[in-house]
């Protein structure tokens, strides 16, 4: 971090130094501090240089010049998505940043820094990676600017992309440069994308496959019917086999299955597949969708192939990902010696990021659930990557031991996902030739192994070390895997939820739920009635708190309607919601610029995908998801009109937002809210009421609702208490005593 630490150290100068935007923390849930100790623990001497003043070389040139490469990343996040709101919107801090600071680091961090790094020292190899260059290594949508931009390698000249799992291939790179090899002829690391020129190969028997061959982008022309008793054009044949060069004989040499499989493996491993250049997919969205859909089909370490896609005179070529980390290296990742803290420099200061996971325990990577609006599968693959059972308890004790302000609760032992904990495909040349996207969509595959049995016995063990009070699951849960195992849904409702639990149906509306690649609510009300009844049987009361998803592509303004009307029959008041943020190379981001569906072949005639793009249609469909807020009534108010629902509109239980507006100072008092509503609940009486002869300041403003059609809705489903009639006086005086 400084010039002082070096000379305490006896350095005269780094091998590595990592640019980060982020605040320095040595845990191995932030990337710099990773990679900072997996490259110490090979011997090389590693600097960091945090969130450095971009706006000159010389901050840069603070470590002075390193001896392999300068490593940058834009830290855990993708800048934009740390800076920006859904809506565009510059963020008021930064959680990355002491005491939350906002705007210290670039837009488009990765880029920035590398620019910077390479004026700082020319000669120097700059390698690029995180999540913000992973997403980043092909042509790709970028929401804030609203175009297709090119790859980040053309715009950082960066010498290397690393993407994914690259703890091998970083190890790899530093020895080589380190034995004096050449930047430029290190080709051969999976997980790494890097420049070349154009149509180059890396041998002479290398091919080349074009993408439209691999998934046509086109109408599929329908087979000819072989009992059709169409006549056939015997000339026309005379004349092919007239004009066709004389056969060739050749002789038959018959192989084994071996032998078969062998040689097609190793053409498979020997093709790239070309991609639409750059300049073809930010003017066709056809082709951009094409790209995308045949990027993420090549995306299993087990069949993927290398791929290459034109920028200008030079190419962009990715080798394929990373393979998946096994568990022995797993554990030597988060069983380096880390501080486990801030560093010292930084005093006092609070940084929300490092105070939300101090006491939290990373069990695992990678997700096969391909929600197509999540980008964790693109970085860290689908297949689960797992640490050991003494790995994670020995950090649960290191917390204990080591930790300040630990009280004995453990806040998560998890990951992307809460119970994917060692779950993987039953049969492993299954899953080496696997093409699908999703393990659990549109069901669960029948060759997923689902037992939560270890994952039960990793919770009763880290249960019982002593210091220990408490063990808490706060990691996203897929509750469609946990209903395949009632003993586990029963051992995390009983141990190991703190009144409230987190669960992500994201919508309720199969057209949207189709497009995000998620179970239908069903599989919701299903764990739903384990969680409850598991609670009660333990004597508590917990309770379920939904996330739902705005303006997804492929949500229709009726999909947010009945999503808010089943919120309310459900008695759900949402105080934080999402709306839909598309993050570069996502198949939902794709959705969201082309309006085509990657999830099945794409033509300019397929499937067309609504999709929510002005600033007042997201915000309704935000609104709906919080109908409850005043602040939100008036465009919902507007939005129900112009469905032909202001049925929905009144002062009713089976209403949906009232028509008296609540005034901004202060509100409605109790008894003008009870003057308004007595009477209301069906269309007709949807009118304001008489004005009173008096105003006074914060009387509501009347809504008059336009005549519309009454539909059945959900909510009609909802039972209204009548008033019970007046006992007759007789009957009342004979009742007392």
């Amino acid at each position: 971090m400084s010039r002082a630490e070096m000379d305490a150290l006896g350095w005269d100068s780094c091998d590595v130094i990592v640019v980060t935007g982020d605040a320095y923390i040595d845990h191995p849930s932030f990337g710099m501090a990773l990679v900072g100790r997996l490259l110490e623990a090979q011997g090389f001497r590693v600097g960091i240089i945090s969130q450095p003043d971009w706006l000159s070389a010389e901050p840069f040139r603070a470590l002075g010049k390193p001896n392999l490469f300068f490593g940058i990343t834009a830290g855990n996040m993708d800048s934009m998505v740390n800076r920006y709101t859904a809506d565009r919107k510059i963020r008021s801090d930064d959680a990355y940043t002491p005491n939350a600071e906002p705007n210290k680091r670039p837009d488009r961090t990765v880029t920035v820094y590398a620019q910077r790094a390479r004026e700082a020292y020319p000669e120097v190899p700059v390698i690029i990676g995180s999540i913000e260059a992973s997403l980043r290594r092909i042509a790709h949508y970028d929401y804030w600017s609203d175009k297709v931009r090119r790859s980040v390698l053309p715009d950082s000249k960066a010498d290397l992309l690393l993407f994914g799992n690259a703890e091998r291939a970083l190890v790899d790179l530093a020895h080589r440069l380190a034995a004096g090899e050449n930047i430029k002829d290190i080709r051969d690391l999976r997980g790494t994308a890097f420049m070349v020129p154009a149509g180059w190969l890396p041998a002479d028997d290398w091919s080349v496959a074009n993408s439209t061959r691999v998934d046509v982008p086109g109408k599929v022309d329908a087979h000819p019917d072989p009992y059709a008793m169409a006549q056939q054009d015997k000339q026309a044949c005379a004349s092919d086999n007239a004009a066709g060069a004389p056969e060739v004989v050749k002789p038959i040499r018959i192989m084994s299955r071996e032998e078969r499989l062998a040689l097609a493996k190793e053409k498979h491993d020997k093709t790239v597949v070309r991609l639409p250049a750059y300049d073809v997919v930010k003017d066709d969205p056809v082709m951009y969708a094409h790209a995308s859909r045949v990027f993420h089909l090549e995306s299993n370490p087990g069949n993927a192939r290398a791929i290459v896609q034109g920028h200008g005179e030079r190419d962009v070529w990715l080798n394929p990902p990373p393979l998946p980390l096994a568990m022995d290296e797993m554990d030597g990742v988060y069983d380096m010696n880390y501080a486990r803290a801030p560093h010292p420099s930084y005093g006092k200061a609070k940084i929300p990021a490092w105070d939300m996971i101090r006491f939290s325990v990373n069990i695992m990577r990678g997700c096969f659930g391909g929600c197509t609006f999540c980008s964790i599968t693109e970085h860290e693959g689908r297949i689960i990557q797992s640490r050991s059972e003494p790995s994670i308890l020995r950090e649960i004790e290191h917390i204990r031991d080591r930790t300040k302000g630990f009280t004995g609760t453990i806040s998560d032992m998890g990951g992307p996902t809460a119970n994917m904990y060692r779950l993987a495909c039953k049969d492993k040349k299954i899953e080496v030739s696997c093409r699908r996207l999703s393990c659990v969509y549109p069901s669960i595959c029948v060759n997923l192994g689902t037992d939560h049995s270890k994952l039960i016995a990793l919770y009763r063990k880290a249960r019982a070390i002593a210091g220990i009070k408490k063990v808490l699951i706060s990691s996203g849960l897929r509750y469609d895997l946990a209903v395949r195992s009632p003993e586990y849904v029963k051992e995390l409702v009983t141990h190991h939820v703190g009144g409230l639990l987190k669960i992500a149906p994201e919508h309720t509306e199969q057209n949207t739920l189709s497009k995000m690649m998620k179970p239908g609510i069903g599989a919701y009300d299903e764990f739903k009635e384990m969680f409850d009844r598991f609670s009660l049987e333990a004597g508590k009361k917990q309770y379920l708190i939904p996330y739902f998803i705005a303006a997804h592509p492929g949500t229709t303004d009726e999909d947010m309607l009945n999503l808010a009307l089943w919120l309310k029959k459900n008695n759900f008041k949402l105080d934080q919601v999402q709306t839909f943020m598309p993050t570069p190379m996502a198949m939902a981001t794709t959705m969201y610029h082309t309006r085509k569906n990657p999830l099945h072949k794409v033509s300019a005639d397929s499937e067309v995908v609504e999709t929510a793009k002005s600033g007042k249609v997201r915000r309704a469909h935000k609104a709906f998801l919080r109908y409850q807020d005043p602040a939100n009534w008036p465009i919902l108010r507007e939005t129900l009109v112009k469905m032909g629902r202001g049925d929905l509109i009144g002062n009713g239980e089976k209403h949906l937002v009232p028509s008296w507006q609540a005034s901004e100072e202060g509100g409605l008092a109790a008894g003008e809210r009870k003057r308004q509503t007595s009477g209301a609940g069906t269309p007709d009486k949807f009118a304001a009421p008489a004005k009173r002869k008096t105003e006074r300041p914060g009387s509501p403003t009347p809504f008059v609702v336009p005549e519309s059609k009454v539909r059945p809705s959900i909510l009609s489903t909802i039972k209204t208490r009548a008033k019970p009639a007046p006992a007759p006086v007789a009957k009342a005086r004979s009742g007392r005593k």
